[in-house]
């Protein structure tokens, strides 16, 4: 293993990383907030020990193996959700805990949106925007990881997409080299931002609220500038807008890459993928709606307005929240909480299992039960019309099943520490399918837990924004073997 290039890439990480940090300080001027001093300390630390991670190194030059990948990818996410939590701690207000600006920072690394923080309203603006911030630059993080990182380690959802379309063949890279790739998907993506802060001020909001609640948006991870989220407004018209960005970035950036190259936006409606998300969409959110009105939670025009929002944001794995969908009558808190185990569709900045595999998994299920009637027959599972690699359904069963282990042992860790059961499982179930917001006790927030539930947590929400595995092969003697 190259430790020295490992070291040099963290090093460079963190400097860049600290630079990050000039626009809440910016803010922090413009608002004249008390958090000014802790940005700047949180700056000269970061480069400080970005600096000593670099120079003894920085002349080292060598070809990253497959092995280094990994540690990269995993030490990437660490080092800056370590580094990101400095100026929770350092801010007098709010001041915050290791374990607790370790878990918010790593929230908004990941784009989970699970909180530790009440009192929003009261915060700091540059804490605020900080926030936000951090999630924004997780988003585009992980679009780069999912769409042309991982798939050159040999894991991840993409490699999925070697089988799919009609449409674009979305391949390991969009363009012959991934530098171009990145700078192609960082101007989707800024673009996006851009147009979704704009219509956000356009309906409402203000100016520092629109560009706050874009960043968080487009990289579905639900922070807000306020304890009520998006229900703070009370405006159909940002709610609609925040449904529309909520739906566009849960869709594969290697989609709008396509679209953005080639002018056309035909080859959407050709995707697998993109057709059973909104399918399953629509019907979940019609069950949503009926189930409301004969319940006599709100009026009609309210329940479409709720129960299609709160649909799509837990759907897509962002977390907002214009009203507490938990409390819901019957089963509709454990039907749209479900929905974020399926999540977003690969390479987008959703969570959860990713659509593709849901589908893949429910093609598979049907395979075995024509099987049992015609034992003989040779039955290919097709998406897009052509057939997929049984090596690739086995890598989904596979990942399934780990995950489906993983959640029972981290689910039962929960439970030792007195948390009951709902909250245990919609806890590790948040964090993991990087969703946010739980039921019951943590339904709000996740302040009121204990220390060692949130480093639970924490884990769980790099497991899985890493796609498990990526993590897991660290953990393995075989890879540390020479």
């Amino acid at each position: 293993m190259h430790t020295a290039i490992i070291f040099r890439i963290l090093g460079l990480l963190l400097m860049v990383f600290s630079i990050a940090l000039l626009p809440p300080i910016v803010v922090s001027l413009i608002y004249q907030d008390s958090a000014l001093q802790a940005f700047i300390s949180a700056l000269a630390i970061t480069f400080a020990v970005g600096a000593a991670f670099w120079l003894p190194v920085r002349h080292k030059r060598q070809e990253l193996r497959t092995r280094d990948g990994f540690v990269v990818t995993v030490m990437f996410w660490l080092v800056l959700a370590v580094s990101g939590s400095l100026p929770f701690m350092l801010a007098e207000n709010p001041g915050l805990s290791f374990a607790d600006a370790f878990f918010e920072s790593m929230s908004g690394w990941t784009t989970t949106g699970a909180t530790v923080l009440t009192g929003l309203d009261n915060l700091p603006q540059s804490i605020l925007f900080y926030r936000q911030f951090l999630q924004w630059l997780g988003g585009m993080g992980i679009i780069v990881l999912a769409v042309a990182i991982l798939p050159m380690l040999g894991i991840g959802g993409m490699q999925l997409y070697r089988t799919e379309t009609p449409g674009p063949m979305k391949d390991s890279k969009l363009t012959p080299r991934i530098t171009e790739t990145a700078k192609a998907l960082w101007y989707i993506y800024l673009t996006l931002t851009i147009s979704c802060a704009v219509g956000y001020w356009i309906a409402g909001m203000s100016f520092f609220d629109a560009i706050c609640h874009a960043f968080s948006t487009v990289a579905i991870g639900g922070f807000s500038t306020h304890d009520a989220s998006i229900g703070h407004f009370n405006s159909g018209l940002i709610e609609s807008v925040a449904i529309f960005f909520m739906i566009i970035s849960a869709f594969n950036f290697a989609l709008h890459f396509y679209a953005w190259r080639y002018r056309s936006i035909k080859h959407y409606f050709a995707d697998a993928e993109v057709r059973t998300l909104l399918t399953v969409i629509a019907i979940v959110a019609a069950i949503t709606v009926v189930t409301l009105i004969t319940n006599d939670v709100y009026n009609t025009a309210d329940a479409i307005r709720f129960g299609i929002f709160e649909l799509v944001s837990i759907a897509t794995t962002t977390g907002f929240a214009t009203s507490d969908f938990s409390i819901w009558p019957i089963f509709l808190p454990f039907l749209l909480f479900f929905m974020a185990f399926m999540g977003g569709c690969a390479g987008s900045t959703g969570g959860g299992l990713k659509v593709i595999r849901v589908l893949l998994i429910y093609k598979q299920g049907s395979r075995e039960l024509k099987r049992l009637i015609h034992p003989n027959a040779i039955i290919p599972i097709r998406l897009g019309g052509r057939p997929v690699d049984d090596r690739i359904v086995e890598a989904v069963w596979g990942f399934f099943s780990v995950y489906l282990m993983l959640y029972m042992i981290m689910c039962l860790l929960l439970l030792a520490t007195g948390m009951d059961f709902v909250s245990a499982f919609s806890a590790v179930g948040a964090c993991m399918n990087n969703l946010g917001p739980g039921l019951n006790s943590v339904a709000a927030h996740y302040g009121d837990i204990t220390d060692f539930a949130k480093w639970v947590l924490s884990f769980a929400m790099i497991l899985g924004r890493l796609e498990i595995f990526t993590l897991l092969v660290l953990f393995t003697p075989a890879f540390w073997r020479q």
